[in-house]
């Protein structure tokens, strides 16, 4: 007999009552490897409060059929606690840094100290090259100066010249918050006849007059990422507290952002994969490099060794391009380096294939007959499935979009994954410096290379055809770029008046895909004289008979991409011509002014990573997640907040807490009371459950907090006695997650033995929610202790000291747990 089951609102006030008489449900318990729904996470959508009443008619047998009434019960707090972990592990694996809870895999203490030192060395060769950055730009950059700061472990400062504010700028006082500067006049402190400069700072209960000396070493420029916005108020003189706890919240927020990033660094030390075997082909593939090579190896080069070396002992390799004309130059390049070698196939994946011919490739790289295969994003589609990638080559990473990036990120668990850019983009670079990412210049450029001469002036027409006529007369050919598709055929139609006699064509990303492939092949070899484009032309295209490139209104641009287009002449001995016109330099911004200074200063060739990190004080680091931390970064404003993100990272190692065995942690608490018959009887094999939720709290928390909503959905709210079992082994269990040891009850103080530090209890206090709770801990020795008002009976002090732990576990994601 089938079941029925219908949902509907119950009325507010009139609960239905529950059954008098016991039910069952004639299916056997599953284990946590069983299937009911599709996942635990089903129902992480549901957010309404309105009760929700069920009615089951359950066949029972041929015969008789059992009908119950239940209303759901409110929260309660293993429900509460169970939706956290659950919603976290759901942001996790949607995230694409998944870590299974339950792989056999594991990483030894010696492994993770190994690896912090190497980030915090890695860290302090970054924060070398940022303040080499700062002083460049402050004009500072003598070799005395440099000198100084390879010496100099001092904290990186992001702190402001009172002298470069202007009025009304927004700054932020580190012990007061966000005013809005006003001056600096000179005034005769009390006491002297000496006049001293003063900062006067807006708040909002009044007016703060700070000598510029001291004002130096406490305020900070407010500013967001990308943004210009005013912050949500100003602080308070009187009154620092709510500061206090914005900057509180800052610090949380930055140190489980270090924490995220150590964890998904640490969780790939999990994933073993055995050496690639030495291969004394290896050797005879090198030789083969047409070009004699530089001290660090040509960009090109470095990645076609990787790739023999991975696809010789068995493995794929897959090759991501940010366009299709880009991803052609590096199927031709490649499958000419590997003509040789007839074992090992090179394919190309594009949107140019019909339908019947894409299905003969997924077919090829399924069955492991494609060994190397290039492709745009489409090779991340869900249609294309692997026989046995090994290494991931991503050229030009900056020109993806947000989710082919996160699709990128979640393959980088699996396999071996080497960047490829000239300008890495400010949140790749920032990893790279803070120790998160492996970095490795190219800066020798090859031999007979010059650098590229810049131009900078106001549009004429009269100046286009100059700076045309040159190129043409020496045999060469012209791109012509602009920031939009809207005005290409103005620019067209002016040329092909200027020029009647020259090929002349349009290349965006809008024209029909073979139209385009066609143009730029006909560019490539020679056919087309001037290529008029948007910035699709900005990656990897190598023509050596195009030395000159003019980009029309170059403000619009950013300054990888004015780097990235302007590589593209200068591919040859000759020397190229990049010329950047502006309409009207009363319309270029300060940002627009910055570029430009930064292109000029770094004219020479093999400057990119210089560049990059002049890109990356213009506009900020960027969003390091893949999610904008506005919020976190609006409580403290950019600066501040990056000066603690780099305090945070140095002391990555303190921030470490060490779970305990579960089986040694002892909570001493007389509280045993005993199942009823009625319940007992209502489950299938009651040793077994009992049994197995003790296990899977010996497991991990996600084991437990599963077997627990495996139970439910079968059985309902337990009663009492279960709820009095289940809250121990949660207990026991967040209590071996936290490090701590035991867990007894001294007159009115609970007391828990831990093998924390003081700097972790800090954390953990700082992150907690509950300001009763947080209130109420101090950490004394190797005890944590909460002193109660009053005595409490033994199942709501259970209840009690279970909503206190899940406080204290809510904080682990800002803790290291190794």
């Amino acid at each position: 007999m089938a079941a029925t089951l219908i949902i509907k609102p119950s009325p507010p006030f009139s609960p239905l009552p529950l059954p008098s008489f016991p039910f069952r449900l004639y299916t056997p318990f599953f284990k946590r490897t069983t299937t009911l729904f599709s996942s635990p996470f089903y129902n992480l959508n549901h957010t309404s409060s309105t009760p929700v009443t069920t009615f089951s008619t359950i066949a029972t047998g041929p015969d008789r059929i059992t009908r119950f009434d239940t209303h759901e019960p409110e929260s309660d707090p293993i429900s509460t606690f169970n939706d956290t972990i659950l919603k976290q592990e759901f942001t996790k694996r949607n995230s694409g840094r998944y870590n299974n809870p339950h792989s056999d895999s594991v990483v030894t203490d010696e492994e993770v100290d190994k690896y912090i030192q190497l980030v915090k060395q890695q860290q302090q060769r970054g924060l070398r090259e940022l303040k080499r950055g700062r002083l460049r730009n402050t004009g500072g950059g003598s070799d005395n100066n440099i000198n100084n700061i390879n010496n100099n472990n001092v904290g990186f400062s992001y702190k402001v010249d009172p002298f470069s504010l202007e009025e009304g700028d927004y700054v932020v006082h580190k012990k007061v918050g966000i005013g809005r500067f006003m001056s600096i006049r000179p005034s005769i402190p009390e006491g002297s006849t000496i006049p001293i400069d003063y900062v006067y700072i807006q708040y909002a209960d009044g007016v703060a007059k700070l000598p510029v000396k001291q004002a130096s070493k406490f305020l900070y420029r407010y500013n967001l990422p990308n943004e210009s916005g005013a912050p949500r108020g100003l602080g308070r003189l009187k009154d620092t507290s709510v500061w206090e706890k914005r900057k509180i919240k800052g610090k949380v927020a930055i140190q489980r952002m270090v924490v995220d990033l150590m964890e998904v660094y640490l969780n790939r030390l999990r994933l073993r994969r055995p050496p690639y075997p030495k291969n004394p082909a290896m050797a005879e593939f090198a030789s083969q490099f047409p070009y004699e090579p530089t001290p660090d190896q040509k960009q090109t080069e470095v990645a076609q060794r990787a790739l023999f070396y991975v696809v010789s002992s068995g493995k794929q390799a897959m090759v991501l391009a940010p366009t299709i004309v880009l991803a052609k130059q590096h199927f031709g390049v490649i499958s000419e380096r590997f003509s040789k070698y007839p074992n090992i196939r090179v394919g190309l994946m594009s949107r140019f294939q019909t339908r019947s011919e894409r299905e003969e490739y997924y077919n090829l790289i399924q069955n492991g007959e494609l060994d190397i295969i290039i492709g745009t994003h489409s090779l991340l589609g869900s249609r294309v499935t692997y026989d046995k990638l090994g290494l991931l080559i991503v050229d030009e990473e900056q020109r993806f979009g947000v989710k082919q990036k996160e699709m990128i990120a979640s393959l980088k668990t699996s396999v071996d994954v080497l960047t490829l850019s000239a300008t890495p983009i400010p949140r790749t670079l920032y990893l790279a410096l803070t120790g998160f990412r492996d970095c490795s210049l190219i800066t020798t450029p090859p031999p007979q290379r010059v650098p590229i001469k810049t131009h900078l002036s106001e549009y004429s027409e009269e100046k286009v055809i100059s700076a045309i006529n040159y190129e043409l007369d020496r045999g060469g050919q012209v791109f012509y770029v602009l920031p939009r598709i809207q005005g290409l055929e103005e620019v067209m139609s002016f040329l092909e008046k200027a020029f009647p006699d020259l090929e002349i064509a349009l290349a965006h990303g809008q024209l029909y895909s073979k139209r385009l492939e066609k143009t730029m092949a006909r560019f490539v070899d020679g056919e087309i004289k001037i290529l008029v484009s948007t910035n699709i032309v900005e990656s990897g295209l190598d023509i050596q008979n195009a030395n000159t490139i003019i980009i029309q209104d170059f403000q619009q641009f950013g300054l990888a991409q004015l780097y990235q287009l302007r590589g593209r002449v200068g591919r040859s001995n000759k020397e190229a011509h990049a010329h950047l016109f502006y309409p009207n330099k009363l319309l270029l911004s300060p940002a627009a002014q910055k570029r430009l200074e930064a292109l000029e200063e770094c004219g020479d060739l093999g400057q990119g990573l210089q560049l990059a990190e002049r890109d990356m004080t213009i506009r900020g680091f960027g969003n390091i997640f893949g999610v904008q931390q506005t919020g976190d970064i609006g409580n403290v404003g950019i600066d501040l907040f990056f000066e603690m993100l780099f305090e945070s990272l140095s002391t990555v190692d303190v921030h470490r807490t060490r779970p305990v065995p579960y089986k040694s942690v002892k909570l001493e608490l007389d509280i045993n009371p005993r199942l009823s018959s009625e319940y007992i009887n209502n489950l299938d094999n009651p040793i077994e459950i009992i049994n197995g939720a003790e296990k899977a709290a010996a497991k991990d928390t996600c084991s437990l907090v599963e077997y627990t909503v495996d139970l439910r959905r079968q059985y309902g709210k337990e009663p009492y006695a279960m709820e009095v079992l289940l809250k121990k082994l949660y207990v026991k269990r967040m209590a071996a997650d936290i490090g701590i040891t035991r867990i007894y009850v001294s007159g009115k103080t609970v007391v828990m033995m831990t093998n924390m530090s003081e700097q972790v209890f800090k954390m953990i206090r700082d992150a907690m929610l509950s300001d009763i709770h947080r209130n109420m801990l101090v950490f004394e020795g190797d005890e944590i202790k909460a002193e109660l008002l009053i005595d409490l009976p033994k199942d709501q002090l259970l209840t009690w000291i279970f909503q206190l732990l899940a406080e204290l576990h809510s904080a682990l994601p800002a803790l290291i747990r190794y």
